[in-house]
């Protein structure tokens, strides 16, 4: 297993995946970072890719730290190197606009360049993913779906349309020759009877149907698989294959197993993805947490068995979460000002409002689970009545608070909330007329539902 850092001196480093144990550090000449790395088939030659404007590729003799020979890639950005998966001298490299079949000879890169020729439908397109098959041939996956099918280094034929979106990833061993894609894609469902591997499959002449297809060994004939994690997968970025299962790696940072015969899925790891988790709540009773993030999502789990139990996606960056009392339902804040709510049980909308126009930082029930309160960065705190229905009409609003909402309290009544704000104050305001509190005799009598001294 390789690792690989950039910044001013970048480095591999390769590991014992079992061990954990550091087994060669390269300091590489790639001035600007690593882009990719692979190893050959017997796995004494690693190959880097630099994100220097010359995408300098570089063969290694990693178990003795030397460097074999190195040359300019391409002026363009390079996405993978791959050494064919029998041998140590020849490999690919594919990219922008980019595909280039190497030769190591003596201590030398060699190279020549993928021939369209006449093949029809055949234009360079950039190449996103590399595979191997049996008698010299490469089949690369481009930006717009396409699998382009090589033998040496010319074109041979172009099966169009492998998927809706971009060809992110593809694998195969020389074993059986069978071909794994993953890519970009809405999935629709046009099943015929029979074909490979004995089970139902999309015929050759309609291809939609899942991220993740299997192919025969001339990529004629495939079955797609739609994998669900919560809800559908329609974009992964990685794909291996071994002893009847296929691991996929998704672009919201999930790893899912799927067997090849019964198509069933087990997700392994998963979790938010792109930006920060903002809000994160626990159920009032039961050991389940709620969590809600910057990719749009939030994810109902469970404490004991660490796993997640249901997502829903709502479209816009999620700021803050709340559950209410009774655990029926959760509200969501969100950064464009709207908020949600969700009835727990199936992650379904209740209701949703937008009366803010900036983020919703913090929003509570009331004790009774009648009120909502919700604040925002414009410096407010809007109350609903729950008991009134879904259109969630606002019925009070607390003003002249200093800087952002921060946070909010009810107190066990439900008759008082309590705001901190971004200006390190604490104001007081009565639910749900928002009239602020100024009196120390009515402080001292409140008791808070969720604050302890």
């Amino acid at each position: 297993m390789s690792g690989l850092l950039s910044g001013l001196s970048p480095s591999i480093h390769v590991w014992d995946a079992m061990t954990k144990q550091t087994l060669s550090i390269l300091r590489c000449s790639h001035a600007k970072g690593v882009g990719y790395v692979n190893f050959s088939a017997t796995g004494k030659l690693l190959l880097s890719v630099g994100v220097e404007p010359e995408h300098t590729i570089t063969v290694w003799r990693w178990q003795e730290g030397t460097k074999v020979t190195c040359k300019g890639g391409h002026a363009e950005r390079i996405f993978v190197v791959e050494f064919r998966p029998d041998s140590d001298t020849q490999f690919v490299s594919v990219g922008i606009k980019h595909i280039k079949f190497w030769t190591l000879v003596g201590g030398s890169l060699v190279y020549k360049k993928g021939v369209i020729g006449s093949v029809e439908d055949g234009r360079m397109q950039t190449m996103l993913s590399v595979a191997f098959g049996a008698s010299n041939l490469t089949f690369t996956g481009a930006i717009n779906g396409d699998v382009y099918v090589w033998r040496e280094h010319f074109l041979v034929r172009v099966v169009a349309k492998a998927h809706s979106g971009p060809v992110f990833t593809m694998y195969t061993t020389l074993r059986d020759g069978l071909i794994v894609t993953g890519g970009k894609e809405r999935p629709r469902v046009v099943e015929t009877p029979g074909g490979l591997l004995g089970v139902s499959t999309l015929s050759s002449r309609t291809k939609e149907g899942g991220a993740v297809k299997l192919w025969d060994q001339e990529m004629k004939r495939c079955r797609a698989f739609q994998l669900e994690s919560g809800q559908l997968v329609e974009n992964v970025r990685s794909v291996c294959r071994g002893k009847g299962k296929i691991l996929v790696g998704t672009k919201d940072g999930e790893i899912i197993e799927v067997g090849e015969k019964n198509a069933a899925s087990n997700t392994m790891i998963n979790g938010h993805t792109q930006g920060g988790i903002w809000g994160l709540a626990t159920h009032p009773f039961k050991d389940v947490f709620i969590s809600a993030s910057d990719d749009g999502t939030v994810r109902i789990w469970d404490l004991a068995d660490k796993k997640l139990l249901n997502k829903v996606s709502l479209g816009h960056p999620a700021k803050c979460t709340s559950y209410s009392p009774n655990g029926e339902m959760v509200s969501i804040g969100m950064e464009n000002g709207e908020f949600i709510v969700l009835l727990v049980n199936a992650l379904t909308v209740w209701g949703k409002k937008r009366d803010r126009s900036v983020a919703i930082q913090d929003l509570r029930f009331s004790p009774d689970n009648r009120f909502l309160a919700v604040g925002s960065v414009e410096s407010a705190v809007d109350f609903y009545d729950l008991s009134l229905g879904p259109s969630l009409n606002r019925i009070g609003y607390c003003k002249d608070i200093p800087g952002s909402v921060i946070q909010i309290d009810f107190s066990a009544d439900g008759k008082h909330i309590q705001v901190s704000t971004s200006t390190y104050t604490r104001q007081v305001h009565e639910v749900p007329s928002g009239r602020m509190v100024t009196e120390q005799s009515v402080f001292e009598r409140i008791t808070w539902a969720t604050w302890t001294r």
